[in-house]
Order: C-alpha cells, then sequence, then structure tokens
C-alpha cells in the first residue's frame, strides 16, 4: 500500500455526546447478524502475542503487504493515550483536546493494533472534522492510502484482512464506544467466545421488546413472537413465484414468506410441538431454523432477538432472557449465562423456494400472515447488496464469488460441507446421486434439501459463500 495523506486536519472540538452521535440513526435499515470469529482463509494469529504467520497470496495482493505488530503490554504513556482517547471520558460523552492529543500520540506509536479502536469510533462518528483525524491515524498506523471517503469500511477490511491482533483491553474500550449508541449493548459486550474485533454496529438499534409484543413499535427490526399464520389457500396476497423458506418439524409444514423475514429478520414460533427460533440474515441470504426446547436442565427457552449488531456481515443474535450472544451459523452461545452452560441449539432443516412449488409439493402447509409484513415488501438482494457485501469482511475463501448461493451443513464427522447450489441443481434434476459421508441431497418442494440416506432431515439451509466460508474456513466444497 501507498502513503498517507500528506496534510492533517484540524483536530476535532469538544462536544456533548448529543452533538457527537447526532443523525446517527437516520441511518439506512439494515441487517441487525449473529457470531464468533471466523476467518476465511487468513492463516491462524496468536491474539496473545500478536505473532503472525504468512498470509495466503490471495490476500496479499488485496491487502498488501501487513505492518509489524508489536507484542505484550502498552507502554504507561500510550496506555494513558489509549485511556485519555476511548476511556471514561469518551464514555461519558466528551470529545476536546485532550482526546485530540491523544489520538495524535495513538497515530505516532507505531503499534497497529490501536488501529481497531480507531476503526470502531469511526463506525460512529458523525463529525466529518473527526472522521478526517480518525482517517489520517488509521493511515499512518496502518501505512495505507485511501482511495475513497469510505475510512471505516476500508480500515476494517484491511484489520480483519491482515488479521491485526486486538490491543490490549480491547473490549472495555470497544465497550465504551458502542454504548455510546445504545446503552442496553453493555450486556451484550461480554468475554466469550467471539472475536469483538469484528463485530460492528449494524445501523439499527436493540430489539428488547418482551416476548410475545410482535406488534409493538420499536426503532429496531422488530421480531415476530408466536406469529399468525394462514393455511396456503388463503395466502391470495403470496405470488406464486414468491421467494419463501420452507420448513417440515414432525410432520408440520409452513412457510417464511422472504419478504416478511426482510422486515422482521426474527421469528420465535412452534411448529410440529416443537419451539422454534428462526433468524434470517438479509446480508448472508441465509434463514435458520434453530429447536429453542429440549434444552438442559434448567435453561430456559431462548428468545431470539435482533442485537443491532454485525459480525463480519453477519446478524449478531442474542437471548432477551440472559443476553448470551448466539453464534448465528452455529447455534452455540459464545457469552454469558448460556454460554458458560455450553447450550448449543439444533437445527431443522430451511428449503429455500418459490411459493407455488412448496404448496404445490406440501398442500398442508401452512404460511405467515401478509399483516407481518407491515405494509413492506423488501428485495435486498436485487438492490442494496446485489454487488456484495456492504459492510467489511476482510479476506473470502476465493474458491467461489461472495455471493454464490450454497447449501451448507456439518457432516457426522464434523466435517463442514458446502454443496454449490447452481450445480448441486442440475445434478439433481439430471437424476444423478449426491452425497458426502452421511449427507444425501434431495429436491424438495421446488428447493434442495439435506436428508440421511434413511431420508431423516439434517438440518442444511443456504446461503451466500462469504457467509457460510467466514463460520467455516475449513469447509469442503462440492464438487470437490
Amino acid at each position: 500500500m501507498s502513503t498517507r495523506p500528506a496534510a492533517k486536519t484540524a483536530p476535532y472540538s469538544a462536544r456533548k455526546v448529543s452533538t457527537f452521535i447526532a443523525s446517527l440513526f437516520g441511518a439506512t435499515l439494515v441487517c441487525g447478524i449473529s457470531s464468533t470469529h471466523a476467518q476465511s482463509t487468513s492463516t491462524a494469529t496468536d491474539h496473545t502475542s500478536g505473532n503472525q504467520t504468512e498470509l495466503p497470496a490471495h490476500v496479499i495482493r488485496r491487502f498488501g503487504t501487513p505492518p509489524a505488530v508489536p507484542t505484550g503490554p502498552l507502554s504507561k504513556e500510550m496506555a494513558e493515550a489509549v485511556d485519555t482517547a476511548f476511556g471514561d471520558e469518551l464514555k461519558n460523552g466528551t470529545w476536546g483536546p485532550d482526546q485530540d492529543q491523544a489520538l495524535q500520540a495513538i497515530a505516532s506509536s507505531g503499534d497497529a493494533r490501536l488501529a481497531w479502536l480507531v476503526s470502531d469510533i469511526m463506525r460512529i462518528a458523525s463529525s466529518s472534522q473527526l472522521m478526517a483525524s480518525l482517517a489520517v491515524a488509521a493511515s499512518e498506523l496502518l501505512n495505507i492510502k485511501f482511495e475513497q471517503a469510505n475510512y471505516w469500511g476500508h480500515t476494517t477490511d484491511q484489520l480483519i484482512g491482515w488479521d491485526i491482533p486486538a490491543p490490549p483491553d480491547y473490549l472495555k474500550y470497544k465497550r465504551n464506544i458502542y454504548t455510546l449508541i445504545v446503552s442496553e449493548w453493555s450486556e451484550i459486550f461480554q468475554p466469550g467466545e467471539i472475536d469483538w474485533r469484528h463485530v460492528s454496529w449494524g445501523g439499527v438499534r436493540i430489539d428488547d421488546r418482551p416476548f410475545d409484543t410482535t406488534d409493538d413499535p420499536c426503532n429496531c427490526i422488530p421480531a415476530a413472537d408466536n406469529p399468525e399464520i394462514t393455511n396456503a389457500k388463503d395466502a391470495t396476497w403470496l405470488d406464486d413465484d414468491a421467494i419463501v423458506f420452507g420448513v417440515e418439524v414432525n410432520g408440520e409444514y409452513r412457510a417464511y414468506p422472504r419478504q416478511i423475514m426482510e422486515v422482521r429478520e426474527m421469528v420465535n414460533d412452534t411448529l410440529g410441538g416443537r419451539d422454534l427460533g428462526i433468524p434470517y440474515c438479509t446480508l448472508c441470504a441465509s434463514a435458520q431454523v434453530y429447536f429453542t426446547d429440549d434444552l438442559p436442565e434448567g435453561v430456559e427457552r431462548p428468545i431470539l432477538r435482533t442485537s443491532g449488531l454485525l459480525i463480519r456481515s453477519n446478524k449478531v443474535m442474542y437471548d432477551l432472557n440472559t443476553f448470551s450472544v448466539f453464534d448465528t451459523f452455529r447455534g452455540h452461545a459464545v457469552t454469558g449465562a448460556l454460554a458458560e452452560k455450553s447450550v448449543k441449539l439444533k437445527q431443522a432443516g430451511v428449503v429455500t423456494t418459490k411459493w407455488g412449488d412448496w404448496k404445490a409439493a406440501h398442500p398442508s402447509t401452512t404460511v405467515l400472515d401478509e399483516s407481518l409484513a407491515l405494509g413492506r415488501d423488501f428485495d435486498f438482494r436485487n438492490n442494496r447488496d446485489a454487488k456484495g457485501p456492504i459492510f467489511p469482511i476482510g479476506d473470502v475463501d476465493p474458491r467461489l464469488p461472495v455471493q454464490e448461493d450454497i447449501v451448507g451443513l456439518v457432516a457426522a464427522s464434523g466435517k463442514p460441507i458446502a454443496f454449490q447450489l447452481s450445480k448441486a441443481v442440475e445434478a439433481l434434476n439430471d437424476k444423478q446421486q449426491i452425497e458426502f459421508e452421511n449427507i444425501v441431497l434431495t429436491l424438495d418442494g421446488g428447493g434442495v434439501k439435506a436428508v440421511d440416506k434413511d431420508g431423516k432431515d439434517l438440518g442444511g439451509h443456504q446461503a451466500f459463500w462469504f457467509a457460510w466460508s467466514q463460520f467455516y474456513p475449513d469447509t469442503v466444497l462440492w464438487p470437490m
């Protein structure tokens, strides 16, 4: 990468938090995500010492050679500068000359780890003057040049791509920054099996409404609890070519229309006598179904909600009862009381298909009621994010395009497998067998379902390649 900007902009003057975060909530509505640390193709880093192993060629081609990264604790002087910039003064809602001076010291430190905190405050800064100062700091710390004004996205992509370690006490300072936006996130930002470096604001607030308050308005992406349903015959509002997510549990069928799921992004439902939590991430084109019953003794049914946070352009979901964060793709609790109890939710399969095909194959199906769409008809995949992820994701496994559709699941051996959807459909329509270990792919209601050799559902689901490969970096790709 090349040289940094030649001139520094004037420092940001002191202002109260009401000015500091003015206009933040005018952002475009986006997916609110869910997840643990998942490197797609970058090689491992020791996040304690900061020692990096060699990065693969495709990462170097895109991001250049990473800077040297120091190890160990910060010097006393630098620790004081970090605390001045991101400690209690920021937590109390002020940014003034002391913070400006501390930011300049941080920028001159040569410690690339500190660019994570610069990136985090970039995400919430509403002042162009402060943003310019932060851009200078990021440029100095990482030795990068910005080609356009997407300072936060560029900086964060570089940090993820290079796998730059977090600085000491990172979670403490990141919590200070993010709770300026939503104070309730103080319960979300807790230690656990999650890489907080990769977590960012998705542009909306947390959905922390009580359970079964589907119709209560909120400044959030509102989950639907115990949603109203109709039979297929009465769903005249739903076009036959509309995309739905079809689910079967104990012989009962239900369709979750994408145009509703893009508005709700989370449903807590009951089907076939089982409690379900159903997240949908618009950014990674993935609907999943988790069983939220049959849990360890003493664990209350998790009520899944959208946090308003993302991790590498994926939804960060959490349990309303305990504020425990879940890895969305894996269904594992990664923070909080549920992580302490090693809660791992099992999945039911999801068939992504067209409504006409699904109801023809399963005429007894029910479907979510039109009212749940709140009068909206989003189709994010074909406009807002049609050209690729709009949030930083760093390096991506180059075996497929980022938004190639796959069907993914984990085999009995524990090996993750992704089936390239277009080629799988072609092979199945040609009457070819598709098997991997205990997994058999089959056509179901116009879509693809993963079952075992006895036809039992194995819990597969469709997703964009970039999302699956981040959560499962060692995934096998079919066709092999």
